[in-house]
This record gives structure tokens, sequence and C-alpha cells, in this order.
């Protein structure tokens, strides 16, 4: 969440240096993401989210364009994301649409943004797991990848264990199931 991140020294002490056209900053703007994903049909949304954020890559658009604008139809889906995986998400958003996945992690911060913990003079005690990938898109954040693999992390989450996947995204638990479950399996069974 990079509005918590902004408030860490030495990961995103700046937001304005994050890229304009970034997803996070357009969607964060009233009914932008909406009107975005509202120019496609449900299934196309759900192949393009996950066509563009299974990149390593920031999904950053260029001015004058949005984050949809983003999509090549000429990319497949992941190997790991399947056809029937793609009418499934999409028979669900059909019934829920978009408004709640857009609303929580960029509307509400953006709205109300003393709701959020300031996480500046917190240390996180109990026992966490941090599974990514390596190739997921969020470390390259500014200063989000330094932050994890400098073990500065460990500062403010001392208990922390860190599982790195060398090939997954940022859809590392639908690229790997198996092997994420029983990372979480193992850790609960170790710390509960």
């Amino acid at each position: 969440m990079p509005w918590v991140l902004r408030k860490k020294p030495g990961v995103v002490s700046n937001w304005d240096s994050v890229p304009k056209g970034l997803y996070v900053r357009h969607w964060q703007e009233p009914g932008r993401g909406l009107a975005d994903l509202g120019r496609f049909d449900v299934k196309s949304v759900v192949r393009n989210i996950y066509t563009l954020f299974s990149k390593s890559e920031l999904p950053v658009a260029e001015d004058g364009k949005e984050v949809m604008d983003l999509y090549d139809p000429s990319i497949p889906l992941p190997p790991w994301f399947t056809e029937d995986d793609l009418q499934m998400y999409s028979s669900l958003y059909e019934k829920s649409g978009f408004v709640f996945p857009m609303q929580v992690p960029y509307l509400c911060s953006k709205r109300d943004p003393g709701r959020l913990v300031d996480f500046r003079d917190r240390t996180i005690q109990a026992p966490c797991l941090l599974i990514i990938g390596t190739k997921d898109y969020y470390l390259k954040f500014p200063g989000v990848e330094h932050y994890i693999n400098s073990e500065k992390i460990k500062s403010d989450v001392p208990n922390l264990e860190i599982k790195f996947f060398p090939e997954g995204s940022h859809f590392v638990q639908e690229q790997f199931p198996e092997e994420v479950n029983k990372l979480l399996l193992g850790f609960l069974k170790q710390h509960l």
C-alpha cells in the first residue's frame, strides 16, 4: 500500500517521485478508475488486469492515456491463469462490479488519509510472513526493493520471515498455490 510506505523513512519519502501515470495515482482520482475500467466489458477488464499486472514493470500510462490503454491484446494470458480462471473471475465481477476493489485500496486513502494508521513510530512485534515474487512489479515502487532486500524492513518488523519466489509475479499465490499454501500452513502451525 504505497500511501503507507511513503510514511516510512527510506521507502517512498516523496510521493511526487512516483510516476504521474502510475495506476495508483490515476485510480485515486474519484471516478477515474471506474471510468477507465468501464470502457470495457468485465471479461476484458479481468484479462487486462492479469496481463498488465503480471509483468515486472510498473504499469505507467503515458500523458493523456489511461491505465487500461496499456493493455496489448497480442500478449496472451499468463500461463498459470487459464481461460477457465478468466471465465470464473469474470462471472464473479459481473455480479459484484469493480466499485469495492477500486474504493478500498485507492479511493479510501485519498478521501480520508487521516484514518490511515501512521506507521512511522511503530514496530510490529508479531510474527509475520511476507511471500513475494521477485518479478512482482511492486518491488519497482521507489525504495521498496531496497527496503526489503537490505533488511531495513527488519527494524520495523523484527519477526518477519520473507519467502521469495524467483519467478513470482504480483499474483504469486495464483502462480504457485500449493507452495504458498504450504508456506502459510507451516507458518501458522509454527506460530499458533
